[in-house]
């Protein structure tokens, strides 16, 4: 790993659609698949809408796998972020962040990725193959989704 590597990627823009409305999408991980940017999502049950830090949503992705996602970071309609774990484990060391901040007549969204805690040889590849326009591609399905 060349040690200028950059292990945090972020997108951003602004969604005509209210804050409160956003954060429903994106705290309620049974609609999360319809909007994933990254066609990682499979599935998830409709019993989950993230209250608190520490609560714990699990995810099946498109290749099957289940994760369970331990929410790290909360404040009710403007910041959820969540750190992946193989089910039954502890967090891999990479973190998925939403911040929502009022702009103009809507909502500015960015969306971050973090990996740098990931440290599994195995996982690296793929961490790196995430960029911003992937994060970029869920905020403008979630627009297309809540804009019409």
């Amino acid at each position: 790993m060349s040690t200028s590597e950059t292990r945090v990627v972020q997108a951003s823009r602004v969604i005509a659609a209210p804050a409160a409305t956003i954060f429903e999408h994106i705290a309620d991980p049974a609609r999360q698949p319809a909007w994933d940017g990254n066609d990682n999502l499979g599935e998830a049950a409709g019993d989950q809408r993230v209250l608190a830090v520490g609560d714990v949503f699990a995810m099946t992705l498109t290749k099957g796998a289940v994760r369970e996602n331990h929410v790290v970071e909360f404040e009710e309609g403007r910041r959820i972020a969540w750190k992946p774990a193989v089910e039954g484990g502890q967090p891999i060391g990479h973190l998925w962040r939403w911040e929502l901040e009022p702009e103009g007549d809507g909502t500015r969204v960015t969306h971050t990725y973090d990996w740098s805690e990931l440290h599994d040889e195995s996982r690296l590849e793929r961490a790196r193959s995430t960029r911003a326009e992937n994060l970029r591609a869920s905020i403008d399905r979630l627009a297309a989704l809540l804009e019409g």
